[in-house]
């Protein structure tokens, strides 16, 4: 589902030349099946995000190779990799990433817009994902309006409504208390379970990590190991 080819990336640091480069990371391959949990650990600044970042096409790798369900898909253009994204991924963020202005119902329904869905199965689409998650009770709420944990669950169900294959979750519990921190985890192990989506979980948490189907280490920008989460 994600094969990463021997993926190195820097950052060009300055204006002047020589200019210098930053090694970010360093060769780094592997591979995520069809309908597992992967987790990527590392401490802050191993690089861990920067990989989120060229798997999700914000960022282009120096080198290396990034293969999406059996799409290369490293020299996408910018507007090749939005319609690709759109299709094929879901985004989960520590911050939740919601926009303030929209009630609960309007963030989730909004890739709904933005893909051309029309009304009625914008709103069938919507009101579904609403009780699925736990929120039809407060789909008239604003984000300030609401818990933590009720607004990563408006975060997931926003991930979920285009019904991609692969979520890609950025540290989805750093923002979240212990408790809430479980329910949400238990509750992407069942969208796993009932729907065979694909997860890549970057964490720097061992709990977070343990739900996976199998752990990969990075410590300064090289892959550490790759293996079952215990």
């Amino acid at each position: 589902m994600i094969n990463v080819k021997q993926l190195s990336h820097s950052f060009t640091l300055g204006k002047k030349d020589p200019k210098t480069t930053l090694p970010v990371l360093k060769d780094i391959s592997f591979n995520v099946k069809r309908g597992e949990i992967v987790s990527v650990i590392g401490k802050s600044g191993s690089g861990k995000s920067t990989l989120l970042n060229l798997i999700s096409g914000f960022s282009q790798p120096t080198e290396g190779e990034i293969w999406i369900d059996g799409q290369q898909v490293t020299n996408f253009t910018e507007a090749e990799f939005a319609d690709f994204r759109l299709s094929h991924l879901g985004f989960i963020f520590q911050s939740f990433q919601l926009i303030p202005s929209m009630t609960a119902y309007q963030n989730i329904e909004l890739p709904l817009v933005s893909k051309g869905v029309n009304e009625y199965d914008r709103k069938q689409i919507t009101i579904e994902l609403l009780k699925k998650t736990g929120l039809i009770n407060y789909q008239g709420h604003y984000p300030s309006e609401l818990s933590g944990g009720q607004q990563q669950r408006v975060s997931i169900a926003r991930a979920l409504v285009l019904n991609p294959p692969i979520i890609l979750a950025d540290e989805p519990t750093g923002s979240l208390d212990s408790e809430t921190e479980a329910d949400l985890l238990q509750f992407i192990k069942q969208l796993n379970k009932e729907r065979g989506i694909t997860f890549l979980i970057i964490t720097h948490d061992d709990a977070v990590a343990a739900i996976g189907n199998r752990t990969i280490a990075i410590k300064d920008g090289r892959l550490l190991e790759v293996g079952d989460a215990q």
